[in-house]
C-alpha cells in the first residue's frame, strides 16, 4: 500500500534571531494542502510573497542556504527544512516576518519539537518518492568534495569530514533510517573555527552570532593578548579553551557532532529537490554549495525521466477527451490565436493537451520565414490555453468567462519548435484553485523531450455578453 503524504495539524510558532542579520524573527509552521510541497512565506512584505523550497531558487550558499524569488530572499533555510524532512512532512507553509530563519541553538532540535507539538496529519494523497535507478556522482576537486547517490530501498545518508586539524580531524556519521533523524541528528549544532568566527564578527557578517548557537573550535594555543581580545570580542571574562579544543561555552554532545551536523545540512539541502528520494547518499567533505549542486543533478534527472514518461504516454491517435469543436465551446479564442487542438486527459489537478504545428500557421509568415521557428511566447500561450480548459471546467458556464494572466515565472526554452512538430502540454496545479485563481506548473514536449517549462498564474473572470 502506498505511503500517504503528511502535513501538521495546526499552526505552531517559535522565535529567535537570524544568524546573519541579527534581527528577531518569528517563524510559524502552517499546515498545507496535499501535493503543494514546502513553501516559505514572507508575512512582513506586501502581498505576503511565497518562495517554494526549490533548489532552482537557491541564490547563495556562502554561509548557509538562501532562497530568492522576485527580489525576495529567505536565508538559512537548511535547518528548518531538515526538521521537515526528518519528520517526513511533504506539505508545509513556513511563515516568517523577516528575511532569515532564526538560528536558535544552531541545530534542528527546536524545529523538530515545534512540529511534533503541532501534531502530524496524514493526508489522502500518495507520497511521490523518486526512486533512484542509477548512480549519480558529483565532485569539486578544488574543495576535495565528492557526493555519490546509489540506488537503495530507503533514504540513507553517510557523511565523512576531515578538516586536517588536531581538534577536528576525520569524523564519520550515518543515518540508516529517516526515522532516526529526530533522535540521533536533529540536536547536533553548527560549528566554526575561531579564526573564521573572528573574521565574520569583525566584518559584521554574523550579527546574530554568539556562543549559544555554535560550537567554536580553537585549533592553536592562544596568547595572553589573544585571550584578552577573545573576552572582549564576546563580552565575557571567563572564556578558555577546553582540552577538546573548543571554547567553554558548550560541550559537544557526541564525539562526532560536527559530522552529524554536516549530515543534518545534507538532509536539509537535499529537501530542495522537491520530492523524497529513495537512495543512499555518501558525502565526503560536503558543504552547502556542493549539496545544492548535487540536488540540482538529482532534480535534473527527475525532469529528464518525467519528460520521457509524460511526453509520450498518450496515444495521440485515440479519440480525445475534447476535440477542437469542444474546445471552441469552452475557450473564447479563435484562429489564429486558438493554439490547442485536443485535450487528451484531465483530472481535478492536471490536464494534458496537444497541438499540431503546421507550416500554415500565420506566425511563420513573419517569424524567421526562411527558417521557421514557433515563437516561445506562443508556446506559453498554448500552455495557458490548455490550463484554461482545466480551470474553466470548474464552472458550469465556461462560455461566459475569460481567462487573464496574472503572472508567469521560471520560463525556460530548451529546444526550438518547428513545422511538423507535435506539441504535448502537461500542466499540474501547484495549489488548489481558489476564487477562480489557478497556479500551475507546466511543460511542453516534442518527441518526449521538454522544449519549454513555465509556472503560470491566471484568473477566470465572468464577463457579460460573451457567447460563441
Amino acid at each position: 500500500m502506498a505511503e500517504k503524504q503528511q502535513t501538521i495539524r495546526e499552526k505552531v510558532s517559535l522565535s529567535g534571531v537570524g544568524l546573519h542579520t541579527g534581527q528577531q524573527v518569528e517563524l510559524t509552521f502552517c499546515p498545507a494542502a496535499g501535493n503543494s510541497g514546502i513553501r516559505f512565506r514572507r508575512v512582513d512584505l506586501e502581498g505576503q510573497p511565497e518562495i517554494p523550497a526549490d533548489v532552482d531558487l537557491v541564490s547563495d550558499t556562502s554561509r548557509g542556504t538562501t532562497l530568492s524569488k522576485d527580489g525576495v530572499r529567505i536565508a538559512t533555510v537548511e535547518h528548518a527544512l531538515a526538521a521537515a524532512a526528518g519528520l517526513q512532512l511533504d506539505n508545509l507553509i513556513i511563515e516568517l516576518n523577516g528575511p532569515e530563519v532564526p538560528i536558535l541553538d544552531g541545530s534542528a532540535k527546536f524545529f523538530i519539537e515545534a512540529l511534533e507539538s503541532a501534531g502530524i496529519e496524514t493526508q489522502t494523497e500518495d507520497r511521490d518518492y523518486y526512486i533512484l535507478k542509477t548512480n549519480v556522482f558529483y565532485s569539486d576537486p578544488s574543495r576535495n568534495v565528492e557526493i555519490l547517490a546509489v540506488p537503495s530501498d530507503n533514504y540513507k545518508v553517510k557523511v565523512m569530514i576531515d578538516f586536517n586539524s588536531r581538534v577536528l580531524g576525520f569524523q564519520h556519521a550515518q543515518l540508516n533510517d529517516i526515522n532516526e533523524f529526530s533522535k540521533d541528528v536533529a540536536s547536533c549544532r553548527t560549528f566554526v573555527f575561531l579564526h573564521e568566527l573572528e573574521m565574520l564578527i569583525e566584518n559584521n557578517l554574523i550579527k546574530g552570532g554568539d556562543l549559544s548557537n555554535a560550537i567554536v573550535y580553537v585549533d592553536r594555543p592562544l596568547t595572553e593578548t589573544e585571550q584578552t581580545k577573545l573576552n572582549q570580542l564576546f563580552n565575557r571574562d571567563d572564556l578558555k579553551v577546553t582540552s577538546e579544543g573548543t571554547l567553554n561555552n558548550i560541550e559537544t554532545q557526541y564525539q562526532n557532532e560536527a559530522a552529524r551536523h554536516k549530515l543534518l545540512d545534507v538532509v536539509g539541502d537535499l529537501t530542495l529537490i522537491g520530492r523524497p528520494v529513495k537512495a543512499e547518499i555518501i558525502a565526503t567533505r560536503p558543504g552547502h554549495a556542493a549539496n545544492v549542486e548535487f540536488a540540482k543533478k538529482i532534480k535534473q534527472l527527475i525532469k529528464q525521466e518525467k519528460g520521457k514518461k509524460n511526453g509520450e504516454p498518450y496515444d495521440l491517435n485515440r479519440p480525445p477527451l475534447y476535440n477542437i469543436n469542444d474546445i471552441t465551446r469552452i475557450l473564447p479564442h479563435r484562429y489564429p490565436f486558438l493554439l490547442i487542438d485536443k485535450i487528451m486527459e484531465m483530472s481535478e489537478s492536471h490536464v494534458v493537451g496537444m497541438k499540431n504545428v503546421t507550416m500554415n500557421e500565420e506566425f511563420f509568415k513573419g517569424h524567421f520565414p526562411g527558417n521557421p521557428v514557433m515563437p516561445g511566447v506562443l508556446i506559453i500561450e498554448a500552455m495557458a490555453q490548455c490550463g484554461g480548459i482545466l480551470v474553466l471546467n470548474t464552472v458550469p458556464d465556461p462560455e461566459n468567462y475569460l481567462t487573464y494572466f496574472m503572472k508567469i515565472d521560471n520560463v525556460k526554452f530548451k529546444q526550438k519548435v518547428i513545422p511538423g512538430d507535435t506539441l504535448v502540454f502537461k500542466l499540474e496545479l501547484v495549489s488548489p484553485i481558489r476564487r477562480g485563481i489557478c497556479h500551475m506548473r507546466g511543460a511542453a514536449y516534442v518527441n518526449g523531450k521538454v522544449v519549454t517549462e513555465a509556472e503560470m498564474m491566471a484568473q477566470i473572470v465572468k464577463e457579460k455578453g460573451l457567447s460563441n
